[in-house]
């Protein structure tokens, strides 16, 4: 029979065969019917919410060998037909899925605000869907237990309502990832339609190869051309991905297989696949190695990818042979990874058994709650760190996890039922309570516009620390009592601040002004005329003390001044005493011409307390002598006793100078102010 009768039969045995479907191979395996990929049998929705991913572990399957290989194997299908749509789903891989269980409200907040702002939209539904799943869990249970305080403090359960920012913020964020990913499948849905219908013609084009008689080379050029052509043809939709793929391969065999183009071409390509085949082989065997199973599996999806996109069929003889071994390889992949979810399986049921005795733990503590405050709140905390370690203790098996979730929250609510019970006898504590505020409110209210700064701001400071102490007051009326107190004292502290910093600009100018006089006393040249000097230095003295209060860092400027002063008092020979007179006698007049009667009497409390201090001293160190009766006068000991209490006895003539200069100005200033009362008197009548 010629080349071409034999052409003739084998393409009209092929055509009847596909009148009833499209019988296409898993690779090189066994035969499968399918419906024929045409564009009207082609779902075009593309929701992200039908396209689940696969999920993060899978209970070992029951069944053969076999089963569980094609298990796997369509587990690689569908997540090689996810990438399908877009080459980005693959970094999916690389973004870790935390334990959002552990995690609270606010922080599965921060990590889905911080997916959806720098990963790709694509890329994230297993990570949202896990998050949403927990954080909804979490504000139901929030909710619920919000809703049982209200109840247990009186309110109707029609009435309750509560605004939870963390749930607003929520809302925002998750609605942003809808947004976007609806526009990223809106943008990305017509040109998946697109590359599928230039896909299917490929393919029409390419089962009409079998149909032309023409050179061979020429059919076997433009078969090449095709290929090319189906390589570029970029992403289809993922639930098109496989059916489409396995109808352009079963093409793609029945041209290799019915079509007796040139044999050496043939051969030659058929020998091409092999090898190629073959390294894809080596690889998958070589992953037996590699130790992060995450890896392993992403890789062998690639090399599926590649087995099945990228390397066409090889020859009848190794088409058994070649995909056995490639399977084989997959088969111990998949193998490791089973073994691997048995030893999760087997963590997460110790997790199981570590929670269930957290929740023994909180159960205990219900069913023997405090009847006091303190043991009360003693328990509160602790009922926090058992919460805290539920939600730390890790997963634990799926088929148990809604079960351990409600007997958890059943345990806490009994505990928090409880709870709420005996606070609600507190009521009129409460009250009591409430009224203490009211009145540490209105004292806080009085003196927020006071100028007294001294007084009022110790003041303010202890009916803080009263607030404080006092204990809980009736919800309704919390928050409003406490931003009415809140701003009575912002209000005064605020005004506080902004006189301190008007101070210390001034405190700087008057360091800068001091330091400029300290730098001319520095100069100041004695005359040799003690009179005329002393007036001199008092001008100083007058001037310094003119310019007030420096920084607190910078006082030690006071002590180079009066240290400059001390010396040349010492050089014109005049005592330490008439120095620190003269120097006071400045003070004096400044007090004078204030007529500050507070700092009048301030000043006279300060020195009769320095007075009464150095009497005390000089009383201990008289007593402390009488221990030397017997001891000799030069007795070092002695001496520097005898030396303390001289120093000290001076010190007293000088703070007794003082306080006689200042009685006396305060005599002169009751004179002048009576004089000018009579003068007052005199101009009426």
């Amino acid at each position: 029979m010629s080349e071409d009768k034999k052409l003739q039969e084998n393409t009209s045995e092929n055509e009847m065969e596909n009148t009833t479907g499209i019988s296409a191979t898993g690779d090189e395996g066994a035969k499968v019917e399918e419906i024929p990929a045409t564009e009207e049998n082609i779902a075009n929705d593309v929701d992200s919410d039908s396209k689940d991913a696969t999920e993060d572990s899978k209970e070992e399957p029951m069944g053969t060998a076999e089963e569980k290989n094609e298990d796997v194997l369509n587990e690689i299908d569908e997540n090689n037909a996810e990438d399908a749509e877009d080459s980005d789903n693959e970094h999916r891989h690389t973004i870790p899925i935390l334990d959002y269980h552990s995690m609270s409200m606010e922080n599965l907040v921060g990590e889905l605000q911080r997916l959806v702002r720098n990963e790709k939209v694509q890329a994230l539904k297993k990570h949202v869907d896990g998050i949403k799943s927990e954080f909804d869990l979490k504000f139901q249970d929030f909710i619920d237990e919000k809703k049982e305080d209200f109840i247990s403090n009186g309110g109707n359960e029609i009435d309750f309502r509560y605004n939870s920012v963390t749930k607003r913020q929520f809302n925002e964020v998750y609605s942003d990832y809808r947004e976007k990913r609806n526009q990223y499948y809106k943008n990305l849905e017509k040109d998946l339609k697109a590359n599928l219908n230039k896909r299917l013609e490929i393919i029409e084009e390419l089962k009409g190869l079998v149909n032309v008689e023409e050179d061979m080379n020429t059919t076997y050029k433009n078969f090449k051309d095709l290929q090319e052509q189906w390589r570029n043809a970029g992403p289809i939709p993922r639930n098109n991905y496989n059916d489409v793929w396995r109808t352009y391969q079963h093409h793609v065999e029945i041209f290799y297989d019915f079509l007796h183009l040139n044999r050496e071409l043939r051969d030659l390509d058929f020998k091409h696949n092999l090898a190629e085949k073959e390294k894809l082989v080596q690889q998958a065997e070589a992953l037996a190695t590699e130790p992060d199973l995450n890896k392993v599996f992403r890789e062998l999806q690639i090399l599926h990818k590649i087995w099945k996109e990228d390397i066409g069929p090889v020859g009848q003889e190794h088409r058994e042979a070649i995909w056995e071994r490639f399977s084989n390889a997959t088969k111990v992949l998949h193998q490791r990874r089973q073994d691997h979810y048995k030893e999760l399986d087997a963590q997460y049921e110790k997790n199981w058994e570590k929670k269930q005795e957290i929740i023994k733990s909180i159960r205990q503590i219900a069913e023997n709650t405090a009847n006091n405050h303190r043991g009360l709140q003693q328990q509160i905390k602790k009922v926090e760190e058992f919460r805290e370690n539920f939600f730390g203790a890790g997963k634990v098996p799926r088929n148990k996890n809604e079960k351990t979730w409600a007997s958890f929250k059943d345990a806490v609510r009994s505990f928090n039922r409880n709870k709420n019970s005996y606070y609600k006898n507190l009521k009129k504590d409460q009250q009591e309570n409430l009224q203490k505020k009211r009145e540490l409110l209105d004292l806080a209210v009085s003196l927020k516009d006071s100028e007294d700064w001294d007084s009022t701001t110790q003041e303010m400071k202890r009916i803080q620390s009263e607030w404080k102490k006092i204990g809980h007051v009736p919800r309704k009326y919390s928050d409003k009592i406490w931003k009415e107190f809140k701003n009575a004292c912002n209000h005064y502290f605020d005004r506080l601040h902004a006189l301190k910093n008007k101070g210390a600009a001034e405190e700087e100018e008057n360091y800068r002004k001091k330091e400029e006089c300290l730098n001319r006393l520095k100069t100041v040249q004695l005359s040799g005329d003690r009179e005329k000097d002393i007036l001199v230095l008092k001008e100083f003295i007058a001037e310094w003390k003119n310019y007030g209060r420096v920084p607190f860092r910078k006082k030690n400027i006071d002590q180079k001044f009066n240290k400059i002063l001390d010396a040349m008092f010492k050089k014109l020979k005049v005592s330490r005493q008439d120095a620190e007179l003269l120097k006071y006698g400045n003070k004096v007049q400044e007090l004078a011409d204030s007529e500050n009667v507070r700092a009048i009497q301030n000043e006279r409390s300060f020195i009769r307390k320095k007075i009464e201090e150095i009497k005390g001293e000089i009383r201990q160190l008289e007593n402390n002598l009488q221990f030397f009766s017997n001891a000799s006068e030069d007795n070092p000991l002695v001496q520097d006793v005898v030396k303390r209490v001289n120093s000290h006895k001076e010190s007293l003539t000088t703070w007794k100078a003082k306080l006689k200069k200042l009685n006396i100005m305060e005599n002169s200033l009751h004179r002048e102010t009576e004089s000018d009362d009579e003068s007052t008197e005199d101009s009426e009548e």
